[in-house]
């Protein structure tokens, strides 16, 4: 089954709120719906420690890079998904190794790696005779397109993230807010920082598909730090991200079916407008008191 193939069905038509609900009905709607409430509890999840850990950029460019995977799979002829994890896992713990074994800021290490990556993505591309569609799915993303394996993926994934995250969520604080005080409390510092990486790459692979390699940091960055503005407690923080990340999602979705626009956009417009408003009230109340 090739992944991006079925992803044709980029916009839906609905007219009045008895057509969504209609629309809700179809398997490939209740697919995207789980697809977006999972992705939305993932990136709310991982992206706590993402805006922490000031590895913004890094899903940035393990998104970016995502594309030489795929470019590799339609060359080979083979499925997209399964080039596409191993190679942003592959890709995401290189970009650490070198970071660790090199004087180079990891703002230069990530932009040199990108830029690498990126042309023999564009260079692969250029290679590919006939019909490029898939790509264009890959760059925009089409959550209604996702399929059974996908949901597999993704539930899996969520599960190990808050597994590990959950379950050592002390040292994951100490890890974020001091690494070197962590490091001297015995907490194994290098195992959870590339267990983390390590998760972060699949999940940016899995959130391809839904939002494209264009729009899938904003998946990660803009719920978190919408929750950052809101409370700077941590198990606040990470309860309102996930939250957040799950029913902008869904809201998104929403969207997209009544006003007729395509779905990955959708989801992080709706988790801009979120994050402008959150900051407007914040400020507005701020004023007033």
């Amino acid at each position: 089954m090739n992944l991006f193939t079925d992803c044709q069905i980029t916009w839906l038509a609905v007219s009045n709120t008895q057509d969504l609900v209609e629309l809700l009905k179809f398997p490939f709607m209740q697919r995207a719906i789980a697809g977006a409430v999972m992705m939305g509890i993932l990136g709310g999840l991982l992206g706590c420690f993402v805006t922490l850990r000031q590895l913004s950029f890094f899903s940035h460019a393990v998104g970016h890079a995502a594309l030489v995977g795929v470019a590799l799979g339609v060359l080979l002829q083979l499925n997209p998904t399964w080039m596409l994890l191993p190679f942003t896992l592959v890709f995401g713990v290189i970009v650490l190794y070198l970071i660790d074994k090199t004087d180079l800021a990891s703002d230069s290490v990530l932009s040199i790696v990108l830029s690498g990556a990126l042309a023999i993505g564009v260079i692969l591309t250029s290679l590919i005779k006939g019909y490029r569609g898939n790509l264009m799915g890959v760059l925009f993303g089409d959550i209604l397109a996702i399929d059974a394996t996908d949901l597999m993926l993704t539930l899996l994934l969520l599960l190990g993230s808050s597994v590990f995250l959950l379950s050592t969520l002390q040292q994951q604080i100490l890890l974020t807010l001091n690494a070197d005080v962590a490091q001297v409390q015995g907490i194994p510092v290098q195992l959870y920082r590339y267990g983390f990486v390590i998760l972060l790459s699949l999940a940016v692979a899995v959130a391809i598909k839904a939002v494209g390699v264009l729009l899938v940091n904003a998946f990660l960055v803009i719920p978190a730090a919408t929750a950052k503005l809101m409370s700077h407690h941590f198990s606040r923080f990470l309860i309102l991200s996930v939250i957040i990340g799950s029913s902008s999602s869904v809201a998104g979705m929403m969207v997209s079916g009544l006003f007729n626009l395509a779905s990955g956009p959708s989801i992080v417009l709706v988790q801009f407008l979120v994050f402008v408003a959150v900051f407007a009230w914040i400020k507005l109340t701020m004023k007033a008191a």
